[in-house]
């Protein structure tokens, strides 16, 4: 009882004029930010800082928890209207929806990237409100051997599920590692693989690397390779799903949202891998398995979205219970908070009980307002189609060019932008999948910290990572993830027996 009471109060206190004014703008920016590539929510939260100032301590948090899940939502954006992921969050989304975009579905695409972002954040905010320091309890049990089991479990699937053979899906991966490698070690201060440049010494930008594989060689592919071949994409019929598109998403955004949602409670989990668990799974459960890469598959919209924002909602139960980030953007909110000289961590509950109700009762406030605005809008992003080319590329190439310059006021990063968008037409030319890149230099570093912990607390025992129950069950999902698909590959082939030599003519 005195929880709802509490929540009562939450929405009391977030519901005044001001408050929603400033969830409004928050949500708003947020979307605007989603949208343009390299900008980033971490980025937009950390230039708005200096608010903390002026404004009281509610209203600020509220304006940046809307800004950190409104640019979730307009990531999905430009990934499904231009292959342009806004943050690495939306990467999945892109490989189904921009090709639902250019086979003229960008309406049912974004109309479900919206309810989906709706119900996965509503869904994960009453699960925030009702488990928050049960969930938070059970995650900080987790340790450096189970960390890195659920890493190799994320390498796994990525390269069982892109890419046309596992071959070019380990490539990819492999690269990523490399470029994750890059910059000072996180245990021992040394610098590596910087080649004596004193840019390279804080690793590569994943935003950088994100905006040069997607947005930048989606650009020089076209004018490359593409040049003036006529458009394929039909025509835009709706903007609003079918009941066909409705009775094949709801099913995606539950399973995504409970997928998600746990992956946003630990460190280090982020919502890159629930949205490649999520995409795997729908893959894996589709009956139109023929519409995945070709024509685009509403699930792989439905589901990487819904498990996206259900992940980022979900980072605040760490943040407000235990007083651990677990996102950049969540990091850059924990120092908002001790800028007002409040300590998020298991007293915040009963010390500033009035500001932690109402930041959760903004989350549902929240979901409603991007709805309201997002829905209608649907028609007006899908407008950015009939952009004639030339001047989308070109576009395109200037968003992404002055948000990575706005990043470190950096030429070098221009030209090592340009550099990774040349590698990206290169993979794209070999249909090398350039997702896994991202996805190894994220996690990458944290996975090689996760395993050098392991060790370290294991005295070198490698035993180390199958002692713990937890570690053991996930090396034995791991090693499934490996041999199943190819046990019943294998399977298939002995039942439909061998293939019998043809006849040899006679003379």
């Amino acid at each position: 009882m005195e929880l709802w009471n509490a929540l009562l109060q939450g929405f009391a206190t977030a519901g005044t004029p001001v408050n929603l004014l400033w969830a409004l703008v928050g949500c708003t920016i947020g979307t605007a930010v989603g949208v343009l590539p390299g900008i980033g929510p971490a980025t937009a939260v950390a230039m708005l800082l200096p608010i903390t100032l002026k404004v009281d301590p509610t209203a600020s948090m509220i304006f940046f928890a809307g800004i950190y899940y409104g640019a979730m939502y307009g990531g999905s954006t430009t990934s499904i209207l231009l292959n342009t992921p806004g943050e690495a969050g939306s990467m999945v989304t892109a490989m189904e929806g921009n090709k639902m975009a250019r086979s003229g579905r960008a309406g049912a695409a974004l109309a479900t990237a919206a309810i989906g972002s709706f119900v996965a954040g509503t869904v994960a905010t009453v699960l925030v409100t009702l488990f928050a320091p049960l969930v938070a309890e059970y995650a900080v049990l987790l340790g450096p051997p189970e960390y890195f089991m659920l890493m190799l479990l994320a390498f796994c699937t990525v390269t069982a599920v892109l890419g046309k053979s596992a071959l070019r899906g380990l490539t990819a991966l492999f690269i990523g590692l490399a470029m994750g490698l890059v910059g000072m070690d996180q245990i021992t201060g040394q610098a590596r693989y910087t080649a004596g440049m004193p840019e390279l010494m804080d690793g590569l930008e994943v935003v950088l690397i994100a905006v040069g594989l997607f947005a930048v060689a989606e650009c020089l592919y076209a004018v490359l390779y593409e040049g003036r071949t006529q458009e394929t994409q039909n025509k835009l019929s709706r903007v609003h799903m079918t009941r066909d598109e409705w009775r094949r998403s709801w099913p995606a955004w539950l399973r995504a949202t409970f997928i998600g949602f746990p992956f946003g409670t630990i460190p280090a989990g982020g919502s890159e891998i629930p949205t490649f668990l999520s995409y795997a799974t729908e893959k894996k459960l589709s009956k139109h398995k023929e519409e995945f890469g070709t024509s685009g598959a509403i699930e792989g919209v439905a589901g990487p979205e819904a498990a996206n924002n259900a992940a980022i909602t979900a980072t605040l139960i760490p943040l407000l219970t235990l007083g651990i980030p677990t996102s950049n953007t969540a990091a850059i909110l924990l120092g908002a908070f001790q800028n007002y000289g409040i300590q998020p961590g298991p007293q915040l509950f009963d010390n500033n009980a009035a500001l932690v109700w109402a930041l959760i009762a903004s989350l549902y406030i929240g979901n409603v307002m991007l709805l309201i605005l997002n829905l209608p809008l649907v028609g007006f992003w899908v407008k950015l189609l009939k952009v004639p080319k030339p001047q989308l590329y070109a576009g395109i190439l200037i968003f992404a060019t002055v948000g990575v310059y706005g990043m470190r006021q950096s030429a070098f990063d221009l030209v090592l932008l340009y550099a990774i968008g040349v590698l990206g037409v290169v993979m794209r030319r070999f249909d090398f999948p350039t997702a896994p890149v991202v996805v190894g230099m994220i996690l990458g570093p944290l996975a090689e910290a996760q395993l050098r912990n392991a060790l370290s607390i294991g005295e070198g025992r490698w035993s180390v990572l199958i002692e713990r129950p937890m570690s053991a069950t996930l090396m034995a999902v791991v090693v499934l993830v490996l041999v199943l698909p190819r046990f019943l590959a294998w399977r298939r082939r002995m039942k439909s027996g061998p293939q019998s030599p043809a006849p040899i003519p006679h003379a």
